[in-house]
């Protein structure tokens, strides 16, 4: 009994609780809120609070395995929890407008749950292999939203639509699952925007490579993880997003420099291939594209995003250094800024968006210094990932207001958890070398 009992508890684990959010955050479609509270509460959030005081929980005892101890990464949440907690006492100290304030109040909520999620990534998922498992999940569900995405592309029928979840309600965003742009229909998957689709699935391009080559390593079937590398870099580009034809530029430069060279030159070599053949199978498909950079001055939507910066500023020096408050510059009320630096600094000041830039720095040095510790592939593989992934979502943040979309910050929060963990598993691989060394010392 005692040792069925443990088999049992090695099954779940902190792992196997990421795995629901992944499903909550990328296969439930992201307009459903859960009907029974009186706020704006997608499944995905809900999940992320219940990890959070699981999290709070564990860490009062000593016997669910849950790691503890000092991590660049948790500290840099706690410092950009912190500044948030700051901001938001400063803007509820003087008069806010109750459309205001009600949003100022959820954002802060979302804010410390996708901090606690990446603080629970880090601290409950403790092997190499557990982690691998949650970014197969991950890229697994990547791929289904692609799917509904390319049916969108191809037939103009959104699959997720035609969904209905017992205790959910569909939340309007404001946003349409078919935009259109030139003579093709821009797809959203089952995220609330295109551009939000497009940098989700660049996300997945480099952990679905790096599958790929583990699988080929180890001897496994590699077909089902060619389909979902050639599925999310068909959709990326399907997107017509800016922003993920820039994340591919940056994920296929980070792979072919950081990769070994056996690896990243093909993969390279395979990337040129399919834009080519993508383009011939979708005629009128390069030139869309291509007019995205080219005439980007003369682009309605470029204009849009950049007119509003001299008000921007105008905005942040009200409150240089802590801001307005975050969630409080509403864009049915103010402006539509699409920058999310820019949105920082006038919601959390100058002080905020260091805090912020900072959570990117400190994911890639994780990743980076996971990647000096190991002689383990698949850590050094995942690593070279997230290095690619937190550069994309930094260049995204650029291009559009990020935080504001559910998806894009769980997606984020979520590598930037799964960087503190590689390094706590890179570190406990070094001390488990160095007492074998010392134990056949001793031995001999």
């Amino acid at each position: 009994m005692a040792d069925q009992r443990r088999l049992t508890q090695q099954r779940a684990d902190g792992a196997t609780l990421l795995i629901f959010y992944l499903l909550a955050l990328l296969v439930v479609p992201a307009r459903f809120t859960i009907a029974f509270v009186p706020i704006t509460l997608p499944p995905a959030l809900f999940v992320a609070l219940c990890l959070a005081v699981l999290w709070f929980a564990a860490h009062l005892v000593d016997h669910l395995s849950m790691a503890k101890g000092r991590n660049a990464v948790r500290t840099l949440l706690a410092v950009y929890v912190i500044l948030h907690l700051t901001t938001y006492a400063i803007a509820t100290r003087r008069y806010l407008p109750a459309d205001e304030l009600s949003v100022s109040d959820s954002a802060l909520i979302r804010i410390v749950a996708m901090s606690a999620l990446a603080v629970f990534v880090c601290d409950a998922v403790r092997s190499g292999e557990r982690l691998s498992r949650v970014l197969r999940v991950m890229v697994g569900c990547l791929t289904f939203g692609a799917f509904i995405g390319l049916i969108q592309f191809g037939l103009g029928i959104d699959l997720a639509s035609y969904v209905t979840l017992p205790g959910l309600r569909v939340q309007d965003n404001g946003y349409s699952a078919l935009e259109s742009r030139s003579i093709f229909y821009r797809p959203a998957g089952t995220v609330n925007h295109p551009i939000e689709f497009g940098l989700v699935c660049v996300l997945g391009v480099p952990f679905a490579a790096h599958f790929v080559f583990q699988a080929r390593d180890r001897g496994e079937p590699v077909g089902r993880w060619w389909t979902a590398l050639s599925l999310l870099s068909l959709m990326a580009i399907l997107s017509l997003s800016r922003t993920a034809i820039i994340g591919l530029v940056v994920t296929g430069l980070v792979l072919g420099l950081l990769l070994p060279r056996q690896r990243g030159l093909p993969l390279l070599g395979v990337g040129a291939l399919f834009l080519g053949g993508a383009s011939a199978v979708v005629p009128g498909l390069f030139g869309t594209v291509t007019s995205m950079f080219s005439n980007i001055e003369d682009d309605p939507s470029f204009q849009g995003r950049t007119k509003d910066y001299d008000g921007a500023w105008f905005e942040i020096a009200k409150h240089p250094w802590m801001g307005r408050g975050f969630g409080t510059f509403l864009p049915s009320k103010y402006t539509i800024l699409d920058n999310q630096y820019l949105l920082t600094m006038i919601e959390n000041g100058y002080l905020g968006l260091l805090a912020y830039v900072l959570l990117f720095i400190g994911g890639i040095f994780a990743a980076l210094r996971a990647r000096s510790l190991s002689k383990n592939e698949n850590v050094r593989g995942i690593a070279v990932c997230l290095v690619s992934a937190m550069l994309t979502s930094a260049l995204g943040a650029a291009t559009f207001d990020s935080l504001s979309f559910s998806v894009a910050t769980g997606m984020t929060f979520l590598l930037i958890g799964v960087s503190g963990a590689l390094l706590r598993v890179a570190k406990q691989e070094v001390v488990a070398a160095r007492s074998v060394v010392v134990g056949e010392g001793r031995a001999g």
